[in-house]
């Protein structure tokens, strides 16, 4: 059975960067779409990246020239380096697996995602 698990975020200024990590154990994400999303207190969860089985990365506007999304060679693991933040960047960062295409995350999410992670907390201090 495959588990995500998210490691990194952590605490930054207004215009700093972040990463966060996801790995998949017990399998990669090879063959499936993965990416981010993230969830602020009171609000809808929201993708933020996303990368389909061929690697091709889609991102929300409001993080487009900012974020960027990777995996590594293995397909082990998956990264979301974060630039330019901002105050409403704060949220919980959860990394997630789909058989979809994860264009159909954007721009809102309509159909169950098989597979999610805890999530790891992104504060931003302005």
């Amino acid at each position: 059975v495959v588990q995500l698990e998210e490691s990194g975020g952590g605490s930054v200024d207004s215009g700093g960067s972040l990463s966060v990590s996801c790995v998949a154990r017990g399998g990669t994400f090879r063959g499936s779409s993965a990416g981010w999303f993230r969830q602020a207190p009171g609000k809808e969860r929201e993708a933020v990246a996303g990368l389909d089985s061929s690697g091709e990365p889609t991102y929300a506007d409001s993080v487009k020239g900012r974020f960027t999304v990777s995996q590594d060679n293995a397909k082990n693991w998956m990264y979301l380096e974060m630039t330019s933040l901002k105050p409403d960047a704060t949220s919980f960062y959860c990394c997630a697996l789909d058989f979809s295409d994860c264009l159909r995350w954007f721009p809102l999410l309509s159909h169950n995602v098989p597979l999610w992670g805890q999530g790891t907390l992104v504060t931003v201090s302005s």
